[in-house]
């Protein structure tokens, strides 16, 4: 079992992460890739259904992944986001990013924490079109020597949703 986390690192890597859901909510892209290491792995994928007794048995079904990027990939999204011309993007989504329930963990790194979190984010776009998507994610922050103090080195979303109901995946998780 890892050391406590002492109260002033819970507030900065929350704060860190509030921030970050703030960039992303004003389509402040390129402020929130400063926050991206170059060694990023950035992942997304959904639950799988199984019964209890094949979990019970170790047996998954196979994962949905939906993203499987690095920080050269996000670059080239957000670039096409900025070049108005992503029609899946007209008029712009609104987006709420909602972390909570943050637990940090040491990792065999001295300045790389785990940190998990529950996630919801709600995206709304036009007059009615209305997505929430909810699950867990697990980021690792590498402490910085910058003015945010962390950098985002890994990032694994997995949905609750089985089934993604979205009529797109253009905006960032």
């Amino acid at each position: 079992m890892s050391h406590p986390i002492s109260m002033e690192l819970q507030h900065q890597i929350s704060q860190f992460l509030y921030h970050e859901a703030a960039l992303l909510d004003d389509w402040e892209f390129r402020a929130w890739l400063e926050l991206l290491d170059d060694d990023l792995s950035y992942t997304m994928r959904t639950t799988v259904n199984a019964q209890t007794r094949d979990r019970r048995k170790g047996i998954q079904p196979p994962t949905t992944w939906i993203f499987n990027d690095t920080k050269s990939q996000l670059e080239r999204r957000i670039a096409r986001l900025e070049t108005g011309m992503a029609w899946a993007e007209e008029p712009p989504s609104r987006t709420r990013h909602m972390v909570s329930n943050c637990i940090i963990s040491e990792t065999a790194q001295a300045d790389v924490f785990s940190v998990r979190v529950n996630y919801l984010l709600y995206r709304s776009q036009k007059e009615r079109d209305e997505t929430i998507y909810v699950g867990t994610r697990t980021d690792l922050l590498r402490r910085r020597s910058t003015k945010e103090g962390w950098g985002l080195c890994g990032r694994e979303i997995i949905l609750d949703q089985a089934v993604i109901t979205s009529h797109n995946m253009s905006i960032l998780f």
